[in-house]
């Protein structure tokens, strides 16, 4: 019988197999053209035909390898469902239908494999029960988060009074724009920091938000942990729908708590309802 892999081990894989050459190549062969433009005084043009050409190689290195790790992992993961998830969370792959998605390098034979390994994804994904977690679990603001961003927008209020005392119409415009930037900031992270309420509370019976009373497990569904954007714009949330058609959205970057533990929270509490109600 094959091992099953799990999912972060899937991931790491994945970060190896594909990231790693296409991280290596993309400084590499930059890198290679300026050392040649030291040493042997190469045209400078040689430096941009450097980064060309490692875009274009980097490129096909990840259109190959992409395609190997898909077929490997969806083969060997019990949970494709939350594999893909991750998969594009972790930039390994792209969304269904994107543009990027058509450039993956795929022969005959893996076009088969893709096509039977669809199949998996009529079942749904398999969770265990987090034994460690206990009978309630109550999410607060990140104080460290807070703090830091308090620090920062007391800065920007410095900022803005020193760039007030250099005199001048222009600078007196931006020291204000940026005082009060720094006020905005300032009082909004005040509230966090002074704010002692948690921002959720989840257990065995429901789903309670800072915005939304309490609501029971059985009035809940689509319950999962989003992510939208990418890079530094990328924020993630709590969604789920409840009272058949309604929506709930709670941002949680700011959260003490990692997007991989509030879902694991969620799912073990959906399990402990499901076993009390049987």
């Amino acid at each position: 019988m094959r091992k099953q892999i799990t999912v972060e081990e899937a991931i790491k894989k994945g970060h190896l197999i594909v990231n790693a050459p296409v991280f290596i190549v993309i400084i590499g062969c930059p890198a290679f053209a300026m050392y040649l433009s030291v040493q042997y005084s190469i045209p400078s043009w040689g430096i941009g035909a450097g980064f060309l050409i490692g875009f274009l190689f980097a490129w096909l290195i990840w259109s190959f390898m992409i395609t190997k790790w898909r077929i490997w992992a969806f083969e060997n993961v019990r949970n494709v469902h939350e594999l893909k998830k991750r998969a594009i969370q972790e930039k390994l792959i792209w969304n269904d239908g994107n543009i990027f998605e058509k450039t993956e390098i795929r022969t005959a034979k893996d076009k088969i494999k893709l096509k039977i390994l669809e199949k998996k994804f009529e079942q749904k994904d398999k969770f265990r029960e987090d034994y460690s977690l206990p009978p309630k679990t109550e999410i607060y603001h990140s104080k460290v988060d807070c703090y830091v961003n308090l620090i920062v927008s007391i800065l920007i209020i410095g900022v803005g009074i020193y760039l007030f005392s250099k005199g001048g119409i222009k600078l007196y415009i931006l020291s204000i724009i940026t005082i009060g930037i720094g006020i905005y900031s300032t009082i909004k992270e005040l509230r966090k920091v002074l704010d002692t309420k948690p921002i959720l509370i989840i257990d065995s019976k429901g789903i309670q938000t800072k915005n939304l009373a309490f609501k029971n497990w059985s009035t809940i569904k689509s319950e999962e942990v989003v992510q939208e954007g990418f890079g530094n714009s990328a924020k993630a949330y709590l969604t789920f729908y409840y009272d058949e058609d309604k929506f709930e959205q709670t941002a949680i970057d700011s959260l003490n708590i990692t997007q991989r533990e509030l879902e694991n929270i969620i799912r073990t509490y959906r399990i402990r309802n499901n076993k009390n109600n049987r």
